[in-house]
């Protein structure tokens, strides 16, 4: 089979214009960015804000493991299946980040004859989004620097400077960072930090933000800092909003691009699946709805993260009610919970199969916990047998989930037809959508529902510095927020080299953090790396241009 840029560049695009027409968009609602890329307009949004909405599809996952689940393909695939079947479909996704293109993980345009394309663009600069949101963050940085610097007129404790500088890329060295050396013209010196650009609290605003005004709002109550007196201090304390405002104001409008099939996708925005929500922009999601009957989206890492805090956060932020969840599972995912080797997944092991059933039949039960219908969707490889199909098949009916095999990345939108009508089918069952928790809940007793409930631990321990965060941030009217909780993607628990379905463990809050912007507080569980490394053997290596000026290695 070809490689995925291979299959990407022999893609019969349409123009985005004709992309834009098939869903009833006139084309002075789009801003061309090239032949095959567009931003929607502001007057778009406005003309359909009182459409009604089609069906919301979300697709989550099961824990990811070495072997790769698919998740996104499968989300394209779908969107391809459903249009095959003759339904108004449109998938709204996230963007790809620059660390993981060059690191180790790889983009997020999907994969084989389920991919969004133009492959290249969007996963590397695509309409410049990444580039305005690291450069809205930094300049609230260098702001609160030269605010200190300028006199200090707030008495800001340069200890206590919240915000980091971000960088789309994974750099290690920037991690830890001495600034302001060199004398009294270069600042007040102090240690800094940098995270990804995907994990900047203004990225998280930018995918809440309902329009420019509520995003201005939310850039405001930014916490970036506390005074020397203990006193909190705004983004808005150091007028900083209106120009991160500014800098902003295109990178709002949602990008629309196509599969391979031609088949529409709203791509926009993608903050950090653990420290924020790991969903694609509100304003995104919200348009596609009201220009298709079904929206297929999806939320980061497994259903334990990115589907909790899609339904806990941005439903509810959104006034968003799913439709239908997909929960995209393989039998090589299920086999490595049963203890079987990365090398030896391809070898038929019904007896693994069965001991790792425990992970898929946790997050089926997690899932119905919101009483919303549930499909799993068995991405298909090549060395699954009929007998570990039959096998999951029976247990996802004992689980009562709708069950489906896929074969999106090899066949495209006719790989994926079963899935299409298991989940048109979903769509119209009975739906008793509901959140894991009011807001108006104790914030502790709101980390224990999810820990519990979602995690299976028997409780939560806090350390010190957790427990005092915690008090600083009510104390500041935080009570009634949602939380996010920052775990392992790798397990159910906080420690990821526990698979299968883990009993009898607590979960250690090791520090709180306060999105205020965003409009969540932050529980970090175990080690969570903000700012990833490159491995010895990056992607970056392999990626190159040919002597025509193509790009070649990319995936």
């Amino acid at each position: 089979m070809l490689r995925d840029i291979e299959i990407a560049q022999k893609a019969k695009m349409k123009k985005i214009s004709e992309i834009a027409d098939s869903i009833g968009i006139n084309e002075d609602e789009i801003e061309p960015y090239g032949h095959y890329k567009a931003k929607l307009s502001d007057s778009l949004i406005n003309r359909v804000k009182d459409n009604k909405n089609g069906k919301l599809i979300l697709v989550t996952a099961v824990n990811p493991t070495p072997a790769g689940e698919g998740k996104t393909t499968v989300s394209i695939g779908l969107a391809q299946s459903l249009a095959k079947i003759g339904k108004k479909a449109i998938a709204a996704l996230r963007e790809p980040s620059l660390g993981p293109v060059f690191g180790i993980k790889g983009g997020a345009a999907g994969g084989g004859y389920s991919q969004v394309v133009p492959m290249e663009d969007i996963n590397l600069h695509f309409t410049g989004d990444m580039h305005a949101i690291t450069s809205a963050n930094n300049l609230m940085c260098a702001i609160l620097d030269n605010h200190i610097q300028q006199g200090n007129e707030l008495g800001i404790d340069q200890r206590r400077v919240l915000v980091k500088r971000c960088l789309d890329m994974n750099d290690r060295a920037l991690r830890n960072i001495i600034c302001s050396l060199g004398g009294k013209l270069n600042g007040i010196p102090r240690e800094d930090h940098f995270i990804i650009t995907v994990a900047s609290e203004v990225m998280a605003i930018l995918c809440l933000a309902e329009d420019l005004f509520d995003l201005k709002e939310r850039l405001g109550n930014i916490l970036v800092a506390y005074t020397y007196d203990n006193k909190p201090v705004y983004c808005r304390d150091i007028k900083a909003n209106g120009a991160m405002t500014v800098l902003l104001k295109d990178a709002l409008k949602p990008n629309l691009v196509q599969t391979l099939e031609n088949t529409p996708a709203i791509m926009h925005g993608g903050p950090f699946a653990n420290i924020a929500h790991g969903c694609n922009s509100v304003r995104a999601t919200k348009t596609a709805l009201k220009l298709a009957d079904y929206c297929v989206t999806e939320a980061g890492f497994g259903s334990d993260l990115g589907a909790e805090k899609f339904l806990d956060i941005k439903c509810r932020f959104a006034d968003l009610k799913p439709d239908c969840i997909v929960l995209v599972s393989t039998v090589r995912s299920m086999k490595y919970n049963g203890g079987t080797a990365k090398e030896h997944l391809t070898e038929e092991n019904l007896d693994a199969l069965r001991k790792g059933s425990v992970n898929l039949g946790a997050h089926i039960d997690n899932l119905k916990k919101f009483g919303v219908p549930v499909v799993v969707a068995i991405n298909h490889f090549y060395a699954d047998t009929e007998r570990e199909i039959e096998f999951v098949k029976q247990f996802c009916e004992s689980k009562g989930a709708d069950f489906a095999v896929t074969k999106c990345f090899a066949e495209g939108g006719n790989g994926g037809i079963e899935l299409a009508q298991k989940v048109v089918d979903a769509c119209e069952k009975e739906n008793h959508f509901h959140f894991l928790y009011d807001l108006d809940m104790p914030v502790y007793e709101k980390i224990e529902t999810i820990a519990k409930k979602i995690y299976g631990a028997d409780g939560v321990d806090y350390t010190k510095e957790a427990k005092k965060s915690i008090e600083e941030f009510i104390a500041l009217g935080a009570d009634k927020m949602p939380v996010c909780m920052a775990k392992t993607q790798y397990s159910l628990s906080d420690n990821p080299s526990l698979l299968g379905r883990p009993e009898h463990f607590r979960i250690t809050v090791s520090s709180v953090s306060l999105s205020n912007g965003a409009g969540f507080l932050v529980c970090q569980t175990g080690s969570i790396m903000t700012m990833p490394g490159l491995s010895k053997s990056p992607a970056a290596y392999k990626i190159d241009i040919d002597e025509n000026g193509k790009t070649i290695g990319l995936f």
